[in-house]
Protein backbone atom coordinates (compact mmCIF):
# COMPACT_ATOMS: atom_id res chain seq x y z
CA UNK A 1 0.00 0.00 0.00
CA UNK A 2 2.48 2.32 0.57
CA UNK A 3 4.62 1.97 -2.48
CA UNK A 4 1.63 4.10 -3.85
CA UNK A 5 1.13 6.43 -1.45
CA UNK A 6 2.64 9.63 -3.56
CA UNK A 7 -0.62 8.79 -5.44
CA UNK A 8 -2.87 7.86 -2.60
CA UNK A 9 -2.46 10.84 -0.34
CA UNK A 10 -3.41 13.81 -3.28
CA UNK A 11 -6.78 11.91 -3.92
CA UNK A 12 -7.03 11.49 0.19
CA UNK A 13 -7.65 15.06 0.61
CA UNK A 14 -9.79 15.24 -2.43
CA UNK A 15 -11.65 12.61 -0.81
CA UNK A 16 -11.75 14.56 2.39
CA UNK A 17 -13.22 17.50 0.49
CA UNK A 18 -15.71 15.12 -1.11
CA UNK A 19 -17.00 13.77 2.04
CA UNK A 20 -16.96 16.56 4.44
CA UNK A 21 -19.69 18.47 3.24
CA UNK A 22 -21.26 14.88 2.45
CA UNK A 23 -20.94 13.59 5.42
CA UNK A 24 -22.88 16.49 7.57
CA UNK A 25 -25.66 16.89 4.77
CA UNK A 26 -26.68 13.35 4.94
CA UNK A 27 -26.75 13.69 8.79
CA UNK A 28 -28.82 16.88 8.49
CA UNK A 29 -31.05 15.35 6.21
CA UNK A 30 -31.10 12.07 8.43
CA UNK A 31 -32.77 13.97 11.62
CA UNK A 32 -29.41 13.17 13.24
CA UNK A 33 -26.64 14.85 14.87
CA UNK A 34 -24.39 16.41 12.58
CA UNK A 35 -21.44 14.73 14.38
CA UNK A 36 -23.09 11.13 13.89
CA UNK A 37 -22.18 11.93 9.85
CA UNK A 38 -18.32 12.65 10.84
CA UNK A 39 -17.95 9.25 13.01
CA UNK A 40 -19.79 7.59 9.87
CA UNK A 41 -17.35 9.15 7.68
CA UNK A 42 -14.28 8.46 9.86
CA UNK A 43 -15.26 4.89 10.90
CA UNK A 44 -15.46 4.16 6.67
CA UNK A 45 -12.48 5.92 5.96
CA UNK A 46 -10.20 3.90 8.74
CA UNK A 47 -12.18 0.62 9.71
CA UNK A 48 -13.89 0.01 6.84
CA UNK A 49 -10.87 1.05 4.32
CA UNK A 50 -8.52 -0.74 6.51
CA UNK A 51 -10.50 -3.93 6.62
CA UNK A 52 -12.09 -4.07 2.82
CA UNK A 53 -10.58 -5.55 -0.28
CA UNK A 54 -10.95 -3.17 -2.65
CA UNK A 55 -8.31 -0.47 -3.37
CA UNK A 56 -10.30 2.54 -4.07
CA UNK A 57 -13.50 2.06 -3.10
CA UNK A 58 -14.22 5.01 -0.33
CA UNK A 59 -17.07 4.07 2.38
CA UNK A 60 -19.43 6.58 5.06
CA UNK A 61 -22.62 7.16 5.13
CA UNK A 62 -24.86 7.17 2.20
CA UNK A 63 -27.69 9.60 0.96
CA UNK A 64 -29.65 6.19 -0.02
CA UNK A 65 -30.57 5.43 3.86
CA UNK A 66 -31.24 9.32 5.07
CA UNK A 67 -34.73 8.07 4.69
CA UNK A 68 -34.86 5.22 6.68
CA UNK A 69 -32.69 6.61 9.08
CA UNK A 70 -35.09 9.55 9.31
CA UNK A 71 -38.60 7.47 9.63
CA UNK A 72 -36.69 5.36 11.80
CA UNK A 73 -35.81 7.84 14.66
CA UNK A 74 -38.82 8.65 14.68
CA UNK A 75 -40.50 5.57 15.27
CA UNK A 76 -37.78 3.87 17.87
CA UNK A 77 -38.19 6.76 19.72
CA UNK A 78 -35.08 8.41 19.45
CA UNK A 79 -31.66 8.53 18.39
CA UNK A 80 -29.93 6.30 20.93
CA UNK A 81 -32.75 3.52 20.19
CA UNK A 82 -31.94 3.62 16.72
CA UNK A 83 -27.90 2.70 17.09
CA UNK A 84 -29.02 -0.48 18.52
CA UNK A 85 -30.91 -1.34 14.86
CA UNK A 86 -27.56 -0.05 13.06
CA UNK A 87 -25.21 -2.11 15.48
CA UNK A 88 -27.56 -5.21 14.66
CA UNK A 89 -27.59 -4.13 11.12
CA UNK A 90 -23.75 -4.75 11.33
CA UNK A 91 -24.25 -7.65 13.21
CA UNK A 92 -27.02 -9.18 10.06
CA UNK A 93 -24.18 -8.06 7.65
CA UNK A 94 -21.53 -10.01 8.57
CA UNK A 95 -23.72 -13.18 8.47
CA UNK A 96 -24.77 -11.72 4.67
CA UNK A 97 -20.93 -12.33 4.57
CA UNK A 98 -20.41 -15.24 6.01
CA UNK A 99 -22.91 -16.75 4.11
CA UNK A 100 -21.22 -15.61 0.66
CA UNK A 101 -24.06 -13.39 -0.10
CA UNK A 102 -21.99 -11.22 -1.93
CA UNK A 103 -22.16 -12.89 -5.13
CA UNK A 104 -26.00 -11.01 -6.09
CA UNK A 105 -23.61 -7.83 -6.70
CA UNK A 106 -22.58 -9.52 -10.03
CA UNK A 107 -26.16 -10.49 -11.32
CA UNK A 108 -27.02 -6.61 -11.72
CA UNK A 109 -26.28 -5.90 -15.72
CA UNK A 110 -24.02 -3.64 -17.27
CA UNK A 111 -26.31 -1.86 -18.52
CA UNK A 112 -27.66 -0.91 -15.20
CA UNK A 113 -24.42 0.12 -13.64
CA UNK A 114 -23.25 2.23 -15.84
CA UNK A 115 -26.87 3.91 -15.59
CA UNK A 116 -26.24 3.85 -12.08
CA UNK A 117 -22.67 5.86 -12.82
CA UNK A 118 -24.26 7.87 -15.04
CA UNK A 119 -27.69 8.39 -12.92
CA UNK A 120 -25.48 9.94 -10.18
CA UNK A 121 -23.12 11.97 -12.29
CA UNK A 122 -26.45 13.99 -13.13
CA UNK A 123 -28.06 14.18 -9.86
CA UNK A 124 -24.90 15.39 -8.57
CA UNK A 125 -24.40 18.31 -10.90
CA UNK A 126 -28.19 19.03 -10.95
CA UNK A 127 -28.03 18.78 -6.67
CA UNK A 128 -24.89 21.27 -6.31
CA UNK A 129 -26.15 23.79 -9.34
CA UNK A 130 -27.77 25.80 -6.40
CA UNK A 131 -24.91 25.10 -4.02
CA UNK A 132 -22.55 26.76 -6.53
CA UNK A 133 -24.71 29.94 -6.61
CA UNK A 134 -25.25 30.04 -2.57
CA UNK A 135 -28.88 28.62 -2.81
CA UNK A 136 -28.29 26.14 0.58
CA UNK A 137 -32.24 25.44 0.85
CA UNK A 138 -31.24 21.56 0.94
CA UNK A 139 -28.56 19.60 2.73
CA UNK A 140 -25.86 18.47 0.84
CA UNK A 141 -25.68 14.86 0.19
CA UNK A 142 -29.85 14.28 -0.72
CA UNK A 143 -30.09 12.44 -3.57
CA UNK A 144 -33.89 12.19 -4.04
CA UNK A 145 -35.90 13.94 -6.59
CA UNK A 146 -38.60 15.55 -3.70
CA UNK A 147 -36.07 17.64 -1.21
CA UNK A 148 -36.98 18.31 2.37
CA UNK A 149 -37.73 21.82 1.41
CA UNK A 150 -40.20 21.04 -0.08
CA UNK A 151 -38.75 21.91 -3.67
CA UNK A 152 -38.47 19.11 -6.40
CA UNK A 153 -34.52 19.28 -7.83
CA UNK A 154 -35.79 21.03 -11.09
CA UNK A 155 -37.53 23.68 -9.34
CA UNK A 156 -34.71 24.99 -6.90
CA UNK A 157 -32.62 25.03 -9.88
CA UNK A 158 -35.64 27.38 -11.44
CA UNK A 159 -35.59 29.38 -8.16
CA UNK A 160 -31.98 30.00 -8.11
CA UNK A 161 -32.23 33.14 -9.89
CA UNK A 162 -34.26 34.75 -6.81
CA UNK A 163 -31.89 33.56 -4.08
CA UNK A 164 -27.89 33.97 -5.67
CA UNK A 165 -25.69 34.88 -3.15
CA UNK A 166 -22.93 37.22 -5.00
CA UNK A 167 -19.99 35.99 -3.21
CA UNK A 168 -20.43 32.60 -3.08
CA UNK A 169 -21.21 32.60 -6.79
CA UNK A 170 -17.92 34.66 -7.22
CA UNK A 171 -15.74 32.28 -5.74
CA UNK A 172 -17.91 29.12 -7.00
CA UNK A 173 -16.83 30.12 -10.61
CA UNK A 174 -13.07 31.06 -8.85
CA UNK A 175 -12.90 27.57 -7.80
CA UNK A 176 -14.44 25.75 -11.08
CA UNK A 177 -11.89 27.81 -13.20
CA UNK A 178 -8.80 26.81 -11.09
CA UNK A 179 -10.74 23.09 -11.41
CA UNK A 180 -10.60 23.09 -15.00
CA UNK A 181 -7.42 24.71 -15.29
CA UNK A 182 -5.52 22.05 -12.97
CA UNK A 183 -6.86 19.28 -14.69
CA UNK A 184 -7.02 20.37 -18.14
CA UNK A 185 -3.92 22.37 -18.39
CA UNK A 186 -1.13 22.43 -15.28
CA UNK A 187 -1.50 18.60 -14.13
CA UNK A 188 0.39 18.07 -17.39
CA UNK A 189 3.08 20.66 -16.91
CA UNK A 190 4.98 18.81 -14.06
CA UNK A 191 4.92 16.52 -11.10
CA UNK A 192 4.29 19.44 -8.65
CA UNK A 193 0.95 20.30 -10.27
CA UNK A 194 0.09 16.58 -9.83
CA UNK A 195 1.18 16.51 -5.91
CA UNK A 196 -0.61 19.48 -4.88
CA UNK A 197 -4.44 18.87 -6.48
CA UNK A 198 -6.65 21.60 -7.77
CA UNK A 199 -9.48 21.15 -5.13
CA UNK A 200 -6.69 21.99 -2.34
CA UNK A 201 -5.65 24.91 -4.21
CA UNK A 202 -9.62 26.00 -4.10
CA UNK A 203 -10.85 25.52 -1.24
CA UNK A 204 -7.40 27.13 0.24
CA UNK A 205 -8.62 30.22 -2.13
CA UNK A 206 -12.02 29.48 -0.65
CA UNK A 207 -10.78 30.34 2.71
CA UNK A 208 -8.69 33.64 1.92
CA UNK A 209 -11.84 34.83 -0.25
CA UNK A 210 -13.63 34.47 3.02
CA UNK A 211 -11.53 36.23 5.39
CA UNK A 212 -10.81 39.11 3.04
CA UNK A 213 -14.64 39.86 1.73
CA UNK A 214 -16.05 39.50 5.39
CA UNK A 215 -18.08 42.70 6.04
CA UNK A 216 -18.36 43.78 1.88
CA UNK A 217 -20.90 43.27 -0.59
CA UNK A 218 -19.25 40.19 -1.58
CA UNK A 219 -19.27 38.68 2.49
CA UNK A 220 -20.51 34.95 2.83
CA UNK A 221 -23.07 34.58 5.51
CA UNK A 222 -22.28 31.34 7.67
CA UNK A 223 -25.54 29.49 6.58
CA UNK A 224 -23.60 29.11 2.87
CA UNK A 225 -20.12 27.92 4.74
CA UNK A 226 -19.16 24.21 5.98
CA UNK A 227 -20.92 23.84 9.75
CA UNK A 228 -18.72 21.28 11.42
CA UNK A 229 -19.55 20.96 15.24
CA UNK A 230 -17.24 23.04 17.49
CA UNK A 231 -16.62 21.54 20.88
CA UNK A 232 -15.37 24.52 23.91
CA UNK A 233 -13.24 21.69 25.40
CA UNK A 234 -12.53 18.13 25.94
CA UNK A 235 -15.73 17.22 27.89
CA UNK A 236 -18.22 18.87 25.10
CA UNK A 237 -16.36 16.84 22.54
CA UNK A 238 -17.26 13.60 24.26
CA UNK A 239 -20.28 14.79 24.93
CA UNK A 240 -21.28 14.75 21.08
CA UNK A 241 -20.70 11.30 21.02
CA UNK A 242 -23.99 8.79 21.28
CA UNK A 243 -24.66 5.35 22.50
CA UNK A 244 -26.92 2.75 21.72
CA UNK A 245 -29.50 2.03 24.72
CA UNK A 246 -29.71 -1.95 24.26
CA UNK A 247 -32.58 -2.19 26.37
CA UNK A 248 -34.52 -1.25 23.10
CA UNK A 249 -33.13 -4.58 21.77
CA UNK A 250 -36.36 -6.36 22.62
CA UNK A 251 -38.39 -4.05 20.65
CA UNK A 252 -39.17 -6.25 17.49
CA UNK A 253 -39.63 -2.77 15.12
CA UNK A 254 -35.68 -2.54 16.16
CA UNK A 255 -34.92 -5.53 14.13
CA UNK A 256 -37.13 -4.57 11.64
CA UNK A 257 -34.82 -1.19 11.29
CA UNK A 258 -32.18 -3.60 12.10
CA UNK A 259 -32.77 -5.87 8.86
CA UNK A 260 -33.79 -3.32 6.72
CA UNK A 261 -30.21 -1.18 7.20
CA UNK A 262 -28.52 -4.54 6.81
CA UNK A 263 -29.98 -5.34 3.39
CA UNK A 264 -30.25 -1.87 1.81
CA UNK A 265 -26.88 -1.11 2.75
CA UNK A 266 -25.20 -4.51 0.97
CA UNK A 267 -27.28 -3.82 -1.43
CA UNK A 268 -26.15 -0.18 -2.27
CA UNK A 269 -21.91 -1.65 -0.86
CA UNK A 270 -22.59 -4.16 -3.88
CA UNK A 271 -23.57 -2.33 -6.27
CA UNK A 272 -20.89 0.48 -5.97
CA UNK A 273 -18.73 -1.85 -5.75
CA UNK A 274 -19.51 -3.37 -9.08
CA UNK A 275 -19.21 -0.01 -10.39
CA UNK A 276 -16.58 1.11 -8.92
CA UNK A 277 -14.00 -2.41 -10.56
CA UNK A 278 -16.19 -1.54 -13.93
CA UNK A 279 -14.54 2.34 -14.21
CA UNK A 280 -10.64 1.32 -11.90
CA UNK A 281 -8.06 1.63 -14.47
CA UNK A 282 -6.21 -0.83 -13.05
CA UNK A 283 -9.24 -3.44 -13.58
CA UNK A 284 -9.33 -4.80 -9.64
CA UNK A 285 -11.82 -7.76 -8.79
CA UNK A 286 -13.05 -6.08 -5.27
CA UNK A 287 -14.25 -9.91 -3.36
CA UNK A 288 -17.64 -8.85 -2.40
CA UNK A 289 -18.18 -11.12 0.52
CA UNK A 290 -14.77 -9.56 2.22
CA UNK A 291 -16.50 -6.25 1.52
CA UNK A 292 -19.73 -7.17 3.60
CA UNK A 293 -17.97 -8.56 6.32
CA UNK A 294 -15.76 -5.06 6.26
CA UNK A 295 -19.34 -3.18 5.89
CA UNK A 296 -20.66 -5.29 8.99
CA UNK A 297 -18.12 -4.72 11.38
CA UNK A 298 -17.43 -0.49 10.28
CA UNK A 299 -21.81 -0.37 11.03
CA UNK A 300 -21.04 -1.88 14.21
CA UNK A 301 -18.41 0.41 15.13
CA UNK A 302 -20.46 3.50 14.34
CA UNK A 303 -23.40 2.51 15.82
CA UNK A 304 -21.90 1.96 19.09
CA UNK A 305 -20.39 5.19 19.11
CA UNK A 306 -23.16 7.29 18.05
CA UNK A 307 -22.43 7.17 13.65
CA UNK A 308 -24.92 6.98 11.16
CA UNK A 309 -25.41 3.81 8.59
CA UNK A 310 -21.87 3.08 6.27
CA UNK A 311 -22.10 2.08 3.03
CA UNK A 312 -19.71 2.03 0.02
CA UNK A 313 -20.43 5.17 -1.51
CA UNK A 314 -19.96 6.06 -5.17
CA UNK A 315 -19.48 9.51 -5.45
CA UNK A 316 -16.02 9.14 -2.88
CA UNK A 317 -15.15 6.27 -4.66
CA UNK A 318 -15.14 7.51 -8.16
CA UNK A 319 -13.39 11.07 -6.84
CA UNK A 320 -10.97 8.86 -5.47
CA UNK A 321 -10.21 6.58 -8.93
CA UNK A 322 -10.47 10.62 -10.76
CA UNK A 323 -7.81 12.00 -8.47
CA UNK A 324 -5.64 9.21 -9.09
CA UNK A 325 -5.78 7.04 -5.83
CA UNK A 326 -4.17 3.65 -6.38
CA UNK A 327 -4.55 1.73 -2.99
CA UNK A 328 -6.45 1.31 0.21
CA UNK A 329 -3.93 3.60 1.71
CA UNK A 330 -6.15 7.03 -0.06
CA UNK A 331 -9.67 6.17 2.07
CA UNK A 332 -7.53 5.10 5.24
CA UNK A 333 -5.87 8.79 4.80
CA UNK A 334 -9.06 10.27 4.05
CA UNK A 335 -10.77 9.10 7.15
CA UNK A 336 -7.66 10.09 9.31
CA UNK A 337 -8.13 13.67 7.30
CA UNK A 338 -11.67 13.58 8.85
CA UNK A 339 -10.60 13.14 12.25
CA UNK A 340 -7.79 15.74 12.97
CA UNK A 341 -9.75 18.08 10.70
CA UNK A 342 -12.89 18.10 12.98
CA UNK A 343 -10.51 17.47 16.11
CA UNK A 344 -7.93 20.18 15.42
CA UNK A 345 -9.34 23.03 12.83
CA UNK A 346 -13.03 22.94 13.04
CA UNK A 347 -12.88 26.97 13.20
CA UNK A 348 -10.74 26.85 10.42
CA UNK A 349 -13.07 24.02 8.02
CA UNK A 350 -16.02 26.38 9.34
CA UNK A 351 -14.86 29.29 6.65
CA UNK A 352 -14.79 26.71 3.30
CA UNK A 353 -17.76 28.27 1.22
CA UNK A 354 -20.31 25.36 0.23
CA UNK A 355 -20.07 26.70 -3.82
CA UNK A 356 -16.62 25.76 -3.50
CA UNK A 357 -17.20 22.25 -2.35
CA UNK A 358 -19.80 22.09 -4.93
CA UNK A 359 -17.67 23.67 -7.65
CA UNK A 360 -15.37 20.32 -7.06
CA UNK A 361 -18.49 17.98 -7.04
CA UNK A 362 -19.56 19.26 -10.10
CA UNK A 363 -16.43 18.24 -12.08
CA UNK A 364 -17.35 14.25 -10.46
CA UNK A 365 -20.47 14.32 -11.54
CA UNK A 366 -18.96 15.66 -14.99
CA UNK A 367 -16.79 12.83 -15.19
CA UNK A 368 -19.01 10.19 -14.11
CA UNK A 369 -22.30 11.41 -16.72
CA UNK A 370 -20.30 12.44 -20.12
CA UNK A 371 -22.45 13.01 -22.71
CA UNK A 372 -20.91 10.85 -24.96
CA UNK A 373 -21.97 7.64 -22.95
CA UNK A 374 -25.35 7.90 -24.15
CA UNK A 375 -24.26 7.70 -27.79
CA UNK A 376 -21.96 5.01 -26.95
CA UNK A 377 -25.02 2.98 -25.12
CA UNK A 378 -27.59 3.95 -28.05
CA UNK A 379 -24.67 2.02 -30.69
CA UNK A 380 -24.35 -0.69 -28.28
CA UNK A 381 -28.28 -1.40 -29.40
CA UNK A 382 -31.63 -1.42 -27.58
CA UNK A 383 -30.92 -4.41 -25.08
CA UNK A 384 -28.30 -2.29 -23.24
CA UNK A 385 -29.93 1.23 -24.02
CA UNK A 386 -33.56 0.84 -22.72
CA UNK A 387 -32.24 -0.04 -18.93
CA UNK A 388 -29.36 2.59 -19.11
CA UNK A 389 -31.91 5.16 -19.78
CA UNK A 390 -34.73 3.56 -17.22
CA UNK A 391 -32.12 3.28 -14.54
CA UNK A 392 -30.52 7.22 -15.16
CA UNK A 393 -34.34 9.00 -15.66
CA UNK A 394 -35.41 6.45 -12.00
CA UNK A 395 -32.49 7.99 -10.56
CA UNK A 396 -33.10 11.89 -11.48
CA UNK A 397 -36.70 11.57 -10.60
CA UNK A 398 -37.21 9.20 -7.80
CA UNK A 399 -34.26 8.25 -6.61
CA UNK A 400 -30.79 5.80 -6.17
CA UNK A 401 -32.79 2.12 -5.22
CA UNK A 402 -35.70 2.75 -7.33
CA UNK A 403 -33.64 3.87 -10.63
CA UNK A 404 -31.44 0.88 -10.03
CA UNK A 405 -34.87 -1.58 -9.41
CA UNK A 406 -36.80 0.12 -12.77
CA UNK A 407 -33.21 -1.07 -14.33
CA UNK A 408 -33.13 -4.49 -13.69
CA UNK A 409 -36.35 -4.71 -13.74
CA UNK A 410 -36.23 -3.69 -17.75
CA UNK A 411 -32.78 -5.41 -18.02
CA UNK A 412 -34.75 -8.79 -16.85
CA UNK A 413 -37.24 -8.50 -19.22
CA UNK A 414 -35.22 -7.80 -22.08
CA UNK A 415 -33.00 -11.21 -21.25
CA UNK A 416 -36.08 -13.48 -20.81
CA UNK A 417 -37.27 -11.92 -24.42
CA UNK A 418 -33.52 -12.46 -25.80
CA UNK A 419 -33.12 -16.05 -24.34
CA UNK A 420 -35.91 -17.89 -22.94
CA UNK A 421 -35.43 -20.96 -25.43
CA UNK A 422 -31.98 -21.87 -23.82
CA UNK A 423 -30.07 -23.03 -20.68
CA UNK A 424 -27.37 -21.15 -19.58
CA UNK A 425 -24.01 -22.83 -19.02
CA UNK A 426 -19.98 -22.53 -18.93
CA UNK A 427 -18.34 -25.64 -19.87
CA UNK A 428 -14.92 -26.50 -18.62
CA UNK A 429 -12.68 -28.97 -20.06
CA UNK A 430 -9.19 -29.80 -18.76
CA UNK A 431 -6.83 -30.78 -21.36
CA UNK A 432 -3.36 -30.19 -18.91
CA UNK A 433 -1.29 -32.87 -19.36
CA UNK A 434 0.40 -30.81 -17.05
CA UNK A 435 0.95 -28.11 -19.00
CA UNK A 436 -1.76 -25.54 -17.92
CA UNK A 437 -3.78 -25.89 -20.83
CA UNK A 438 -7.36 -25.06 -20.32
CA UNK A 439 -10.20 -24.94 -22.52
CA UNK A 440 -13.58 -23.23 -21.76
CA UNK A 441 -16.73 -23.88 -24.14
CA UNK A 442 -19.43 -20.94 -24.14
CA UNK A 443 -23.05 -21.99 -24.50
CA UNK A 444 -25.51 -21.23 -27.19
CA UNK A 445 -26.63 -17.96 -25.23
CA UNK A 446 -24.64 -16.67 -22.37
CA UNK A 447 -26.01 -13.39 -20.68
CA UNK A 448 -25.22 -11.02 -17.85
CA UNK A 449 -26.98 -14.30 -15.67
CA UNK A 450 -23.51 -16.41 -16.06
CA UNK A 451 -21.22 -13.11 -15.31
CA UNK A 452 -20.63 -14.75 -11.98
CA UNK A 453 -19.16 -18.45 -13.03
CA UNK A 454 -17.07 -16.76 -15.72
CA UNK A 455 -15.54 -14.27 -13.17
CA UNK A 456 -14.78 -17.10 -10.30
CA UNK A 457 -13.43 -19.40 -13.70
CA UNK A 458 -11.26 -17.03 -14.88
CA UNK A 459 -9.91 -15.55 -11.68
CA UNK A 460 -9.10 -18.87 -10.33
CA UNK A 461 -6.59 -20.11 -13.64
CA UNK A 462 -3.13 -20.16 -12.36
CA UNK A 463 -0.23 -18.15 -14.19
CA UNK A 464 1.17 -19.54 -17.15
CA UNK A 465 -1.94 -20.94 -18.24
CA UNK A 466 -2.90 -21.85 -21.75
CA UNK A 467 -6.83 -20.59 -22.57
CA UNK A 468 -8.91 -22.17 -25.47
CA UNK A 469 -11.94 -19.71 -25.47
CA UNK A 470 -14.14 -21.77 -27.91
CA UNK A 471 -17.17 -19.46 -28.75
CA UNK A 472 -17.67 -21.43 -32.46
CA UNK A 473 -21.66 -22.53 -30.78
CA UNK A 474 -22.13 -19.32 -29.57
CA UNK A 475 -24.98 -17.02 -31.00
CA UNK A 476 -25.46 -14.55 -28.60
CA UNK A 477 -22.79 -13.02 -26.34
CA UNK A 478 -24.17 -10.47 -23.68
CA UNK A 479 -22.10 -6.86 -23.18
CA UNK A 480 -21.48 -7.76 -20.36
CA UNK A 481 -19.46 -11.16 -21.03
CA UNK A 482 -17.16 -9.49 -23.46
CA UNK A 483 -16.65 -5.98 -20.69
CA UNK A 484 -15.66 -9.27 -18.75
CA UNK A 485 -13.09 -10.88 -21.40
CA UNK A 486 -12.11 -7.21 -22.07
CA UNK A 487 -10.81 -6.93 -18.34
CA UNK A 488 -9.58 -10.65 -18.41
CA UNK A 489 -7.24 -9.68 -20.84
CA UNK A 490 -5.88 -6.89 -19.52
CA UNK A 491 -5.33 -8.87 -15.92
CA UNK A 492 -3.74 -12.21 -18.33
CA UNK A 493 -1.09 -10.41 -19.27
CA UNK A 494 0.39 -9.82 -15.64
CA UNK A 495 -0.60 -13.58 -15.14
CA UNK A 496 1.63 -15.11 -18.13
CA UNK A 497 -2.02 -16.26 -19.42
CA UNK A 498 -2.09 -17.01 -23.25
CA UNK A 499 -5.94 -16.63 -24.79
CA UNK A 500 -6.97 -18.65 -28.07
CA UNK A 501 -9.74 -17.17 -29.02
CA UNK A 502 -11.74 -20.14 -31.39
CA UNK A 503 -14.41 -19.11 -33.64
CA UNK A 504 -16.59 -19.60 -36.86
CA UNK A 505 -14.26 -16.40 -38.14
CA UNK A 506 -11.33 -18.44 -37.47
CA UNK A 507 -8.55 -19.06 -34.27
CA UNK A 508 -6.97 -15.65 -32.58
CA UNK A 509 -3.99 -15.60 -30.28
CA UNK A 510 -4.32 -13.45 -27.62
CA UNK A 511 -7.34 -10.57 -29.26
CA UNK A 512 -6.07 -7.15 -29.00
CA UNK A 513 -9.77 -6.27 -28.23
CA UNK A 514 -12.73 -8.74 -27.61
CA UNK A 515 -15.21 -5.54 -28.07
CA UNK A 516 -13.42 -4.98 -31.42
CA UNK A 517 -13.25 -8.94 -32.15
CA UNK A 518 -16.99 -9.02 -31.36
CA UNK A 519 -17.89 -6.09 -33.26
CA UNK A 520 -20.73 -4.41 -31.65
CA UNK A 521 -23.41 -2.76 -33.40
CA UNK A 522 -26.87 -1.38 -32.69
CA UNK A 523 -28.58 -4.34 -35.00
CA UNK A 524 -26.28 -6.93 -33.57
CA UNK A 525 -27.46 -10.03 -31.22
Amino acid sequence: MFKTLKNDLPASIVVFFVALPLCLGIALASGAPLFSGLIAGIIGGVVVGALSGSKIGVSGPAAGLAAIVLTAIGSLGGYENFLVAVVLGGIIQIVFGLLKAGIIGYYFPSSVIKGMLTGIGIIIILKQIPHFFGYDAEPEGADSFIETSGENTFSAILNITDNITMGSMTIGLIGLAILLLWDKVLSKKGKVFQIVQGPLVAVVLGIVFFVVTQGSSLGIANTHLVSVPIPEDLDSFIGQFSFPNFTAITNPQVWIVAFTIALVASLETLLCVEATDKIDPEKNVTPTNRELLAQGTGNIISGLIGGLPITQVIVRSSANIQSGGRSKMSAIIHGFLLLISVVLIPKLLNMIPLSVLAAILLIVGYKLAKPGLFKKMYDMGWKQFVPFVVTVAGIVFIDLLWGIGLGLLVGIVVILIKSYQNSHFLHIEDNSNGKHKIKMTFAEEVTFFNKGAILKELDSLPKDTYLELDVRKTRYLDNDIIEILEDFAFKAKERNIDIQLISERGIVENPDSFIEFFKLRPKSA
